[in-house]
């Protein structure tokens, strides 16, 4: 049996690079990456993400939030 899962529990790409405030293609970098889990939707493979995948992403990446004057620290070396 298809598992059912309700897309209003789900970020698009496009929606978490706005939240986030970065380009819809690091987003996607990260998921190739596997440093953000994604389930993909549909058709077309469309990239969904989780609240819960999300919090943990974030929680992960504690070191690299900077404050608007502080230098910038890339998330990947």
């Amino acid at each position: 049996m298809a598992q059912v899962y309700r897309t209003e529990y789900y970020l698009t790409a496009s929606e978490l690079a706005r939240l986030l405030n970065v380009h819809i293609n690091t987003v996607r970098r990260w998921s190739d990456r596997g440093l953000l889990k994604a389930h993909r939707f549909g058709p077309r493979g469309d990239r969904r993400f989780s609240k819960e995948n999300i919090a943990d992403f974030l929680a992960g990446t504690e070191s690299v939030i900077r404050q608007p004057n502080e230098e910038r620290v890339p998330l990947m070396q």
